[in-house]
This record gives structure tokens, sequence and C-alpha cells, in this order.
């Protein structure tokens, strides 16, 4: 029976359902040409769906719905960053349509369902309702991916996100069943009774945990499951690339976190290998894939395989210090990637979408603005100091040290200057060399967005502290603090 908590518990996720289902029935009768409408009251809806998500007073950590569902300020937070990644998009995305003619209404209405589904993954506090935020995020994105159906490759980059999710959807599923059978229970607080204080657990929990894993893997575009990544990136239209490389990533590395430290908190020793090895391998691969990329949608998707494993550090070192890292860390990088996309969105020559990294050549000459936005997005996702991306790294790395997990640590440090090539590189084109021609004007909404995202990025060491103060709350509560 459903109570006023529940319901007060979810007030964000109710408003959003309803009203994306409203816009969806709106767009059906007002037909195509409703595109830019819906599209600006989706982005109006999930700006109010942030403010009930800050708002909303729950009296702290609250389980609702049987237990199904949890509000905290874990995950608050970072269903706060997942809307603010999710407006930014919107607002990219309706010049850009427009000018393709993909104006339609069922963009913005699938970016709210996937944000719903995101909010759902946030506050899971079981397996199963775990699955059907993961599955309500999963069928809007596949749907995103091939939006362009005029277009080959967005076709393609459906059709490859569609199997291989359906894959990752199977392994998720199946670990799930393999923890139920051993623990008990699908219950995250259930789970963690039966393991507390415990160093060892059952074969088969362990294999379930692996299993589950591999399955938010995917999600994260962690390798070695990230095959997926960069064919999709290139194949889908700009702004849908930009709404994956920033809001699902946030949410699955929030699932992460929750499924992970809450109910196999006390199982750290059983689960962190596996974690290292993931790290390992995807900052390793996202520094070293994107050397020889010359498409500079591609170069963003290695970028992002490597940002997640740098990430993933944190999630490694089992404390809650290394949560706070993570959760800095991801703030700071989904500002970052929705600027640099937003200046990838703004490459339009003679009406028609660039994409080629050479194509960027003398754009200080052409385009000082531009060339020095991107020149900022470039050196911070580098990390170099004093800009926002050094100190998401130097947060993650200190939170490896201090677990004594040097290895981790000087292994990231070694990928990032590796992988600082690729992204300096690009300023080099653009400061350096010849013009290669003159890019379009740039949409108001577009130039708004890159600035404001360059402003963040820029001035970040100025005042960390609220960022630093609301990161230590979210991850205490992750612990039940």
């Amino acid at each position: 029976m459903l109570t006023m908590l529940d319901l007060q518990a979810a007030a964000p996720e109710i408003f959003l359902a309803g009203f994306g289902m409203v816009l969806l029935i709106l767009g059906v009768f007002l037909g195509d040409q409703s595109g830019r409408l819906i599209g600006w009251c989706a982005a109006a809806v999930l700006a109010v769906t942030l403010i009930l998500v800050v708002n909303v007073d729950t009296g702290g950590d609250t389980a609702a719905f049987n237990g199904l569902f949890r509000a905290d300020a874990f995950g608050s937070f970072m269903k706060a960053l997942v809307l603010i990644g999710g407006i930014l998009s919107l607002v990219l995305a309706q010049e850009h349509f427009d000018r393709e003619g993909l104006g339609r209404f069922e963009f913005p209405v699938l970016v709210i369902f996937a944000s719903l589904g995101m909010l759902l993954m946030l506050s899971a506090n079981d397996l199963m309702s775990l699955y059907i935020g993961l599955e309500l995020q999963s069928l809007s994105l596949y749907v995103m991916a091939a939006i362009n159906r005029d277009d080959v490759r967005s076709t393609e980059a459906g059709l490859k996100y569609f199997v291989l999710g359906a894959l990752s959807s199977g392994m998720l599923l199946y670990g799930a069943s393999l923890v139920y059978g051993f623990a008990g229970s699908t219950n995250f607080g259930s789970i963690a009774q039966t393991f507390a204080g415990a160093t060892t657990a059952p074969i088969g929990v362990i294999f379930g945990i692996v299993f589950v894993v591999a399955g938010l893997a995917f999600k994260v575009s962690a390798v070695p499951f990230h095959m997926w990544t960069p064919d999709v990136y290139e194949g889908a239209p700009t702004p849908v690339t930009t709404f994956f490389a920033a809001a699902p990533k946030v949410a699955a590395i929030g699932l992460f976190l929750r499924f992970l430290l809450e109910p196999f908190g006390d199982l750290v020793q059983q689960w962190q290998q596996v974690i290292v090895v993931i790290s390992i391998c995807s900052m390793v691969l996202g520094a070293l894939a994107a050397i020889n990329q010359t498409n500079i949608k591609r170069l963003m998707a290695y970028s992002s395989i490597g940002n997640i494993g740098y990430a993933l550090i944190g999630l490694a070192t089992g404390k809650q210090i290394g949560v706070t890292s993570i959760i800095v860390y991801m703030a700071i990088y989904i500002v970052m990637t929705i600027g640099a996309f937003a200046c990838i969105i703004a490459m339009r020559a003679r009406g028609q979408q660039l994409e080629r990294i050479a194509d960027l050549s003398g754009l200080s000459r052409t385009n000082p603005a531009m060339a020095l936005a991107l020149a900022i997005f470039m050196f911070s996702l580098a990390g170099i100091p004093p800009l926002a991306g050094f100190f998401g790294k130097l947060y993650v790395f200190l939170a490896a040290i201090q677990a004594q997990l040097y290895t981790l640590a000087v292994i990231g440090v070694l990928s990032s200057v590796v992988g600082a090539y690729y992204y300096i590189r690009i300023v080099k084109l653009m400061y350096f060399d010849e013009s290669a021609g003159k890019f379009d004007s740039m949409p108001r909404g577009v130039a708004w967005v890159t600035g404001l995202t360059a402003v963040l990025t820029m001035g970040f060491f100025l005042w960390p502290a609220p960022l630093v103060t609301r990161a230590t709350v979210a991850a205490a509560a992750l612990f039940g603090g």
C-alpha cells in the first residue's frame, strides 16, 4: 500500500514520468513540427525535476516502496548531475536538429524517459528496481542512437548498441539471479546484513558480483566492455553523443557505487581486484587508442573510456574518501565533456557538420573565442593545472595513495601523461597550423553552453569548497553517515 512517504520520496520521478507522458501525447497530436516546442518544454520539465531533487526533504536516508527505492543525499547529488547533463544536452540539440532536419519531438521525450531511468537507477535499493531503471534508460538510448533513420551510420550505431546492450543486460540478470540464489534476497539492506562483518562469501555470490559488474561495466564503457563506444559515438548524431557521454555515465557510476558498497561493502577484498583490473585497462586503452584517431568524436569516445578508468580508481579503494573523489571527478567530467561536445557541434561549414580533427586547423585565426574554449576543455581533460580536470584527477590519485593502491595511482599518472598528447595536439592544430577554413556562426544556445562550461572549468580552482563539501556529504550517506 502506498504511503505519503513513498510519494514524497519519489516525487521527482513521479513528476518526470507524468510530464514525460504528457509531452509524448502532445507531440503525437502536434506532429513533427512540434519538435522545438517539445524540446524546450522537456528542458523545463527537467529543470523543475532538478528543483524537486534538490528541495524534497524526506528526513534523511529513507527507504520507500517496501525497500525497493531509496532516497538519500548520495542519490540526490548524482541525480542533480544527471538532470544538469540532460538539460544542457537538450539546449545543444535544438539548433542542431533544426538545421539537420531532425527536429522531431521524439528526441526530447526519449531524453526525459532515459533520465527517468537514470533517477530510478540511482535510487535503486534492490536488484529488481536496479534492473528496471537500467532497462528504462537503455531502451531509450538504443532508439536515440538510431534516431536519424536516413543515415546508415546512425542506424548501424543503434543496432550495435542494442545487440551488445542486450548481451550486457543478460549478463547482469544472470549475476543478479546468482546473488539472489546464494544470498537469499534481492534487497540491498538484507544482503548487507547477510554478509555484515564477513571477509569471504559463497563462490556463487562472487560469480554473481562479477557478472553484475560486467553488465555495469558495459554501461560505463569500461574495458573490456567498451567495444560499442567508438562506433556509437561516431555514428549517432552529435547531440545524442553529447547526452551519451554525460548523463548515462554519471548514472551508471552512481549505480556501480551503490551496488558494490551498500550490499557488498564488507566484501571489498572479493571484488577489489576486478575493479583494479578494469580501471587499469580502461586508462591504458583510453590513453593509447586515441592517439591515431582522425575523427574527433571517436577521439572523445576513447577519452571517455580513459576517464571512466580514472573514476574507477576511487571505487577500487572501497573507502569513503574514494567515493568522494569519484563524485567530484564525475561532476567535473560532465562539465568538461558537455563543453567539448558543444564545440564539436559548432564545427559546421557551409551547412555541413564536420568531424575531422584536421578541420580544427588554424581555428584561433577564424574563431578565437571557440578556439580558446576548446583549448580550455582539452587542457582540462589532459589534467593541466589549474583547470578543473587537474583537481578531478588529483582527488582520485590521492584517494588511491591513501588506500595504499600505489601501483594503481602510478599507472593512472602515466596514462594521464600519455593521454595528454592527443589533447594538446588539438590545441597545437588550432593555434599553430594553417587555417582549414571558417566555420559557420555558432548558434546562441551552443555559444551559451560553451561559455558557461568554459567559465566553470577555468574557475573551479577559485572556489572548490561547495562541490567538495557536497560530495563529502553524499559519500557519507552511502556509508550510512
